[in-house]
């Protein structure tokens, strides 16, 4: 149960600071970092914290540092790292899996190499292995043409759905009010709920995931566009040979894979990087195709070959969030000073929930700057320049 009796009765008054709409990883953790800085906070969400239509509603998902030169993306997964393990040692600390992370590189991919130098900046820990060491570590992988690999050892898996959860009821036990409705009409910061309730607030965050541009067509149409993806679970053997600390979470660049180790026993994990098709996140069927499940299989069989033959017994079907450079936007609504947009997560957001959600709450209590690279001002269109991949390809010499 999400709300004890208790804690409902902390919602009676309409009137707040900060009313959040959607409970997914950024605005749960926007709302707890409100909160705690003492101001009242309302968070709202139509399905319920992640939610199984949600981007935040799956079984896992990856926590790395590497970003290239794009630094700021690397620091905020380090301090969402350091976040995360605070906050879950106390509540569950399963909830984070140090599996370490896997970079599979190519000839030619300079994303991979950018790195370095930005980890040597930064000091967080790594390894460069070569083909002798990849083989001697990791025999179930079939390296083909992979040349080395990157590896960071504090890297690893986050149980996704369970960790939004666990931070709303955590939050609401300290006093945060959260509602369980759909926003039916909006008037400045004045909102109104299908329970015919009525929120006021100095000011509404829509932090809604896939859900922006719906809320916010004409603002929003052409800069971010929600995109079906689809998740892959292959039972793995009992030996052990696909859990943690055998198998990392991995990324393979060139095929646009990447996935995640056995992680509490729900089998290994792939997911093509690949943006799918445009979807309404409200109404697209979770429904894998055989096709898909087809193209998938022919990749485990050549790069994991000892589970050529595994069943699959886990699928999910999410979505994507892309602007067209991957950039988050965070900013206020162009027409309305009190209203604040951030989302744009395009695949790699979930990582960064609570550094974000801190750097959210230092712009609004403490006037600190945006990085220009979030503002609404430098979101290119998506129809104009094509769509974003969280993994970039290796340069083609």
């Amino acid at each position: 149960m999400l709300l004890s009796s208790s804690a409902a009765l902390a919602q009676t008054s309409g009137v707040y600071d900060y009313a959040i709409v959607g409970a997914g990883v950024f605005g749960t953790w926007i709302a707890r970092n409100l909160h705690l800085a003492g101001q009242r906070v309302v968070l709202i969400d139509q399905y319920g914290p992640a939610n199984n239509r949600a981007s935040s509603g799956g079984e896992t998902r990856i926590i790395r540092m590497g970003y290239g030169d794009r630094e700021i993306y690397t620091q905020f997964s380090w301090r969402a790292l350091e976040l995360y393990k605070q906050f879950y040692a106390k509540l569950d600390p399963t909830l984070f899996q140090e599996t370490g992370f896997l970079w599979l590189v190519r000839p030619g991919d300079t994303y991979a190499a950018s790195n370095l130098p930005v980890f040597d900046r930064l000091k967080i820990p790594y390894e460069k292995l070569d083909t002798t060491a990849l083989r001697k570590r990791y025999p179930q992988i079939e390296l083909g043409p992979i040349t080395w690999g990157l590896y960071e050892p504090n890297a690893g898996g986050l149980l996704a759905r369970r960790g939004v959860q666990t931070v709303v009821r955590e939050t609401v036990r300290q006093g945060l009010a959260y509602r369980q409705a759909s926003i039916v009409s909006r008037q400045g910061t004045t909102l109104k709920t299908d329970a015919g309730d009525s929120i006021s607030a100095g000011t509404v965050i829509y932090a809604c995931g896939p859900w922006l541009r719906k809320l916010f067509p004409d603002v929003l149409g052409k800069k971010i566009n929600p995109t079906r993806q689809e998740v892959f679970y292959f039972g793995a053997p009992a030996d052990g040979s696909f859990r943690a600390p055998k198998m990392p979470a991995w990324i393979d660049a060139g095929d646009t894979i990447y996935g995640l180790p056995d992680i509490e026993n729900r089998g290994f994990k792939l997911a093509p990087d690949q943006h799918g098709v445009t979807v309404d996140p409200d109404t697209q069927e979770r429904l894998v195709p055989a096709t898909s499940v087809a193209r998938v299989r022919e990749y485990v069989k050549r790069r994991f070959p000892k589970l050529a033959n595994a069943p699959l017994t886990q699928t999910e079907v999410c979505q994507y969030e892309n602007t067209a450079n991957g950039d988050y936007l965070i900013d206020r609504h162009p027409g309305e000073k009190n209203v604040w947009l951030v989302g744009g997560g395009s695949g790699h957001g979930y990582k960064h929930g609570p550094a974000l959600g801190e750097y959210v709450a230092g712009i609004l209590l403490k006037n600190k700057e945006i990085d220009p690279r979030f503002l609404l001002a430098a979101k290119p269109d998506i129809a104009a320049h094509g769509r974003h991949s969280t993994i970039p390809p290796p340069e083609k010499k």
